[in-house]
């Protein structure tokens, strides 16, 4: 499917422009089947759980320029702020890194149960978090760190077991000349769409070819094994050819590789992207992906302290996985290097439960029950934009070949009654207390179940149904 929507959008990208190489006519790779698609979505299917890392010089100002609060999410505090080129460039000089520990990183994404990690190579601001020979605006040779975080990460995440991703904004750059930056805020005597500064303005084309493409070359080429992902985002400005131009690299040097539908250009890549919301029903025939926040920001905010509970973190989890979905959930790192602490303390307790819950989310598929949610209520997402959302929080279903799990967030007490189960359960027990078998009886309507009186989890108890 992902080589025939290429060998599509790239029919659509010569049909709508003409600026393809004609190589491309004759280079279109053969469509992918189910069975090679299946095999290469396999470790993502399976993973389920990940961490998002945003970090990046929006950490210095860390929310606060010219001594005001800069509404809005960290990363954006340049656009937000209006922030001169020149001026936030200044930032790197205090981009210490100075207590960075890929290692340290690396485990405590693995000790929560997080199966891959998706970094920030560039975000929007255009600054590269990676040795690039593009130009000297990079981590190694514009801060005083001199070092390359994604080598480090890459060389922790192969000892640790651990898939290492990399996002790239390849559209929106506010620090190079053509590249695109959205609206926000106010824009006072813009020079360009989206631009408040004239050393913003230039070709699009040019920084596609002279910056895009050249850092995402390095990137799929100086770091091993990895990626494993490429994370788009914000095709603004982003047409068919310009899209095919950046793919075409893509699928040179990383044929197999996993990305999402960010890109643009009509290209859909792998994975759909809902971001700070949990679609009621998932989405049937694609994989898909929630990110999310562990507060109100993705890259550091000194005085965001507006952190989810561990409840509701293990709730999304569960969540996500009965509708089919994987869990990006992100980090956004200190100018030194550190992890906040809250994040840090909530990963290590949704990493506590993981390892007694675990198989109930890791290869996990949906629910085996419809839409046992309860009506659709409307909910804001971290955005104020209003998502319809589940109204009922009660439990919550997973499934694998011959196993049915239910995800307990209100406990039902000593008895439990399912029905809709159509398959015969020849076993029940909690993961919490594997050894003791519990009493149940079945009929062609309703599975009956004795339950302990007090749930063995104060968040989310999983029963586990064995079937035939």
């Amino acid at each position: 499917m992902r080589k025939l929507l290429f060998a599509l959008a790239v029919t659509a990208a010569t049909c709508m422009s003409g600026n393809l190489p004609a190589a491309w006519a004759d280079d279109t790779p053969p469509v992918e089947t189910r069975e090679q698609r299946d095999a290469r979505m396999g470790w993502w299917r399976e993973a389920k759980f990940g961490m998002f890392i945003h970090w990046g010089v929006y950490s210095v100002p860390a929310g606060t320029y010219d001594d005001k609060k800069i509404p809005g999410i960290g990363e954006w505090i340049m656009n937000h702020g209006k922030i001169p080129v020149a001026r936030y460039a200044e930032y790197t000089k205090d981009f210490t890194a100075d207590k960075f520990d890929a290692e340290q990183w690396v485990s405590i994404a693995k000790n929560a149960g997080m199966k891959y990690i998706v970094i920030t190579s560039k975000h929007h601001d255009g600054f590269a978090m990676f040795h690039t020979k593009v130009d000297g605006y990079n981590i190694y040779d514009a801060t005083p760190f001199k070092r390359d975080p994604l080598a480090e990460l890459a060389a922790a995440c192969k000892k640790q077991g651990i898939k290492l991703g990399f996002y790239y904004s390849q559209s929106q750059d506010w620090h190079h000349p053509g590249g695109a930056a959205y609206q926000k805020g106010t824009l006072n005597g813009a020079t360009q769409d989206g631009h408040w500064d004239p050393a913003q303005d230039g070709d699009y084309d040019k920084y596609i070819d002279e910056v895009a493409i050249p850092q995402v070359r390095e990137l799929l080429t100086n770091y091993g094994d990895f990626p494993a992902i490429l994370w788009w985002d914000t095709p603004k400005e982003m047409t068919p050819a310009r899209a095919a131009r950046l793919w075409k690299v893509v699928h040179e040097l990383r044929p197999n590789i996993i990305t999402n539908n960010r890109l643009g250009g009509n290209f859909k890549g792998d994975t759909e992207t809902p971001e700070q919301h949990i679609p009621i029903g998932g989405y049937k025939d694609r994989d898909w992906e929630t990110c999310m926040t562990l507060n109100d920001t993705w890259g550091y905010k000194s005085y965001d302290d507006h952190w989810k509970s561990t409840e509701t973190l293990l709730f999304n989890l569960c969540d996500i996985a009965s509708k089919g979905g994987n869990y990006l959930l992100n980090v956004g790192p200190t100018s030194h290097g550190q992890i906040p602490d809250p994040s840090v303390e909530r990963l290590a307790q949704v990493g506590k439960w993981m390892s007694v819950n675990g198989e109930a989310i890791y290869g996990s598929g949906p629910t085996c029950f419809g839409q046992e949610y309860g009506a659709a209520v409307k909910a804001k997402d971290g955005y104020g934009k209003e998502q319809p959302t589940s109204g009922s929080k009660d439990w919550r279903c997973t499934t694998k070949p011959g196993k049915i799990y239910i995800h307990f967030f209100k406990w039902p007490g000593e008895k439990f009654a399912l029905d809709g189960v159509k398959c015969k359960v020849t076993k029940a027990y909690l993961l919490a207390d594997r050894d003791h078998a519990l009493a149940f009886t079945q009929d062609d309507t309703k599975l009956s179940l004795t339950l302990p009186a007090t749930a063995p989890d104060a968040i989310a108890s999983v029963l586990c149904l064995e079937t035939k």
